[in-house]
């Protein structure tokens, strides 16, 4: 089953730090996104792979906004 992680604030991507295809355990950090001058790591709520990535660096996202799945 494929989980979806999700933005939890309004924020800017700053840093991507899997690739697509990565295996990921819980906790793990996938990206790091960056709110009001705060570095604010968005990390895997369970083990899987990586399936997709739907940010870059750079990207403002919104609440609620797709950042990565993983399966």
């Amino acid at each position: 089953m494929a989980e979806d992680v999700r933005a939890e604030m309004v924020s800017t991507v700053f840093q991507i730090v899997v690739a697509e295809g990565d295996e990921v355990k819980e906790g793990d950090t996938l990206v790091i996104l960056e709110s009001m001058k705060m570095e604010i790591p968005v990390v895997a709520e369970s083990d899987g792979t990586v399936a997709s990535i739907g940010v870059k660096p750079g990207d403002v996202i919104q609440q609620g906004d797709l950042i990565a799945v993983i399966s």
